[in-house]
């Protein structure tokens, strides 16, 4: 399957692809296979009970990366795809996925990508998930992912969150597991405007002795858009768990940040942080004083906070 030029400009905007890449990869388009490669250490299969794949990685795999994008441009499409994630013992690796949609049409388009990531001991995973829209059709642009994370004994999982530009409505629902010395970041960056909603849910389940986890959400909400984020960490043993809001209000937007901590050990250390608000006056006079107009000093603010 071809890929064209529109599919290669959101191949860039939520993978950062201007070329096939190196390594493995899958890239689906409008609902089908475009291109595939796996390597020695990297395997990927199509399911065959539901529409997805399975991506099996190697025990020991070290400094490879894995490219599994998704990109919608017909105007009506639904889709919902099931992607599994074997990390093997001790492996290393980088995995981008993420899905663009550009709806010049007056159907809503729609992909929910179901994600599960089973990371065996001392594995290593950098995570990073990028949602995009664009098009000046009537129809909504909608993204509904939902990741699973179960970590096992000594693992690592970092994981990037980005939604900046586009999309009109989405529920992403997030959980992890965590076992003994396990860790796992959380960074969430996200962007609404117009009459958008974005509602973020994570679940966070610290099992291990030792296990700790961060999440970190910095938003910014324009117009009349609205954001809701969720955050439940529960600790059922010695752990630490972190979770934090930050974000920025302009126009008539609307934020709410929801926190549960559920300590369950006495030696479980659970802590919450929210700051919400506009864009503090003194930093817009400082940019202006350079030259630069109200908007354009918001802009670079809202650049920076977002990074």
């Amino acid at each position: 399957m071809e890929i064209n030029a529109i599919q290669k400009n959101i191949l860039h905007e939520v993978a950062n692809l201007d070329s096939i890449p190196q390594g493995a990869y899958n890239i689906r388009a409008n609902g089908e296979s475009a291109a595939r490669n796996t390597t020695a250490n990297i395997d990927i299969v199509t399911k065959k009970d539901k529409p997805g794949i399975d991506i099996i990685i190697k025990p020991g795999t070290k400094g490879e990366s894995v490219h599994i994008p998704v990109v919608l441009t017909e105007s009506g499409l639904k889709e919902m795809v099931y992607n599994d994630f074997y990390i093997g013992e001790g492996a290393d690796v980088t995995i981008v996925a993420g899905c663009g949609i550009s709806n010049c049409g007056d159907q809503d388009s729609e992909h929910d990508g179901i994600h599960s990531l089973h990371v065996e001991k001392n594995a290593r995973v950098k995570y990073v998930e990028k949602h995009y829209g664009e098009g000046d059709g009537k129809g909504s642009r909608v993204l509904n992912p939902v990741t699973n994370v179960y970590q096992e004994e000594g693992s690592y999982v970092e994981m990037e969150m980005v939604q900046v530009k586009g999309v009109d409505s989405t529920v992403r629902t997030n959980y992890a597991e965590l076992k003994a010395g396990a860790t796992l970041l959380i960074h969430e960056a996200l962007m609404t405007h117009g009459e958008q909603k974005a509602t973020s849910d994570y679940k966070v389940v610290l099992n291990g002795e030792g296990s700790s986890a961060d999440v970190v959400s910095r938003s910014v909400a324009k117009d009349d858009s609205e954001q809701i984020f969720e955050v439940s960490i529960e600790g059922n043993t010695a752990c630490n768990g972190h979770a934090a809001c930050d974000a920025i209000i302009m126009g008539n937007a609307h934020v709410v940040a929801i926190p549960k901590l559920d300590a369950k050990n006495v030696d479980a250390a659970l802590i919450h942080e929210a700051a919400i608000g506009k864009i503090a006056g003194d930093q817009l006079t400082k940019l202006m004083t350079l030259g630069l107009t109200e908007e354009e000093a918001e802009e670079q603010i809202v650049a920076g906070f977002l990074r």
